[in-house]
């Protein structure tokens, strides 16, 4: 098992002080990286003392340890899963063969690629929540919020070593731009358009950390998989990170629908005028944002058919999540059905091979676990006793990417007209009364223990701790 050098200027589990290279050059990029921290991180947060979790190691059990730390001190660093001796590459057309400790050749421009779009949108999430500790309903969301940024920040740094341990002045140069772009920066745009998407709400919040930190799951498990050996250790870390963002969202949401559903008791009604001046969000409303995010977070697997996902797979670069739970490997000259426009206002069958549809079947696997969550929070309304139920938008519903980019659907996937969507839409998706509306509950509590009226306290403090304990000390 490998240990983490926590006393180092870079913690590491990857021998860095044996590399004076490597070293300095990420010694040279950690500056700049706390510059954009102060500049574009959590706003006015910087000095106060948040309990948060560090690595210290990466074993599945005991990996963590939690204490007071201002965020600018939080030890980011550059940890990879234990190596699996004599670990093979597991699908593809070099399946069989040992995996790779460097990148060949020929596969170092798609490598570079996805690796700088996987860092991109680390940095890129902190900078759309930078302004959310200013409205948290309560310091345990607080602390909740700073833990993902400070995890999407040491994400940062794992694509950031592999950009400069393997890709040489290419992958420096690259390392440097992913602090140059901005999350909406009209000039320079993070490079996926979810992460350019506003969020000036808990709610969108929530609904980020649930359905896009669920995409990054996805994409992590798929690079897990890699013939590249340094980046499926890196993921595989990641992935124990990535776990709790995903807790953060399902149960942020549970807690805003168990709230409601109290309320709703309270007044014996479900009219949404009413659950609104008592403060509430509405059961519609939560429809509603959840069709949005959702519906943004498919678009980042890609299109339904793709060569692009196709050269991923037979060349080892990228495999499907959990791949050995798939019967072929190899997929050599297996087909698959997916539904694509007719060109008519309808829907037609097209068969493509499996391997370019990789993207379309990660899709599907990501779907059936975001509908996980939605079972239990039905369950809740079901034993509240109210006549509700939440569902996922189908996967044609407002796409921007792929086949059914532009094609109008309702959410049931029905193909309609732009004139019917726009006439609908209000009805489907936050409206300005919605953004307005639930804008105009997030005002902060700093109270231990105590919540704003909108959501209900989680089950279980941090740790062991009570919900009361002092998670942010302001």
């Amino acid at each position: 098992m490998s240990s983490i050098d926590l006393q180092a200027l870079i913690p590491n589990n990857v021998n860095l002080g044996e590399n004076r290279q490597l070293q300095r050059a990420l010694e040279h990029w950690q500056p700049a990286f706390m510059s954009w921290w102060d500049e574009m991180g959590p706003s006015d947060f910087n000095a106060k003392e948040v309990y948060l979790r560090t690595a210290v190691g990466v074993d599945a059990s005991g990996w963590a340890s939690y204490g007071y730390t201002p965020m600018p001190d939080y030890r980011w660093g550059i940890f990879l899963a234990d190596k699996e001796e004599n670990r093979k590459i597991g699908f593809g057309d070099h399946m069989g063969q040992d995996v790779w400790q460097e990148v060949p050749g020929e596969y170092r421009s798609a490598f570079r690629r996805l690796i700088v779009t996987q860092g991109d949108t680390e940095p890129a999430s902190v900078e759309q929540q930078r302004l959310l500790g200013h409205t948290a309903p309560s310091l345990y969301d607080l602390r909740n919020l700073f833990q993902v940024n400070v995890e999407e920040g040491r994400h940062l740094w794992a694509m950031v070593y592999l950009l400069h341990a393997h890709f040489g002045r290419d992958g420096r140069e690259e390392a440097e731009e992913l602090l140059t772009r901005h999350s909406g920066d009209a000039d320079k745009p993070r490079i996926l358009g979810t992460f350019n998407e506003p969020m000036d709400n808990w709610l969108s919040f929530f609904m980020f950390t649930y359905f896009t930190d669920r995409d990054g799951k996805f994409q992590l498990k798929s690079f897990a998989e890699s013939a590249f050996d340094p980046l499926a250790r890196t993921t595989r870390f990641m992935l124990t990170e990535e776990a709790h963002h995903m807790f953060v969202g399902e149960t942020g949401i549970g807690r805003v629908i168990k709230r409601t559903l109290e309320v709703m008791k309270e007044l014996d009604t479900d009219n949404v005028d009413s659950l609104r001046k008592a403060g509430v969000i509405d059961l519609p409303t939560i429809q509603k944002f959840m069709n949005f995010w959702f519906t943004s977070s498919l678009d980042l697997f890609g299109s339904e058919a793709s060569s692009n996902a196709a050269n991923y797979f037979s060349n080892g670069i990228k495999g499907r999540p959990d791949e050995a739970k798939f019967a072929d490997h190899v997929e050599l000259e297996s087909e698959m059905t997916i539904q694509v426009p007719d060109g008519k206002g309808g829907l037609k069958n097209e068969t493509i091979s499996t391997r370019n549809g990789m993207n379309e079947i990660t899709r599907l696997e990501y779907v059936k676990d975001c509908d996980v969550g939605v079972t239990r929070w039905n369950m809740g309304i079901k034993r509240a006793g109210v006549d509700f139920e939440l569902s996922l938008p189908n996967t044609r519903f407002r796409r921007s990417v792929g086949a059914w980019a532009g094609v109008q659907t309702d959410p049931q996937g029905k193909p309609i007209s732009d004139a019917e969507f726009d006439a609908k839409k209000d009805d489907w998706l936050p409206n300005d009364s919605d953004k307005t509306y639930i804008h105009s509950l997030m005002h902060r509590v700093t109270e231990p223990g105590k919540m704003a009226g909108w959501i209900a306290p989680p089950d279980r403090g941090i740790n062991a701790n009570a919900v009361e304990y002092e998670y942010v000390k302001l």
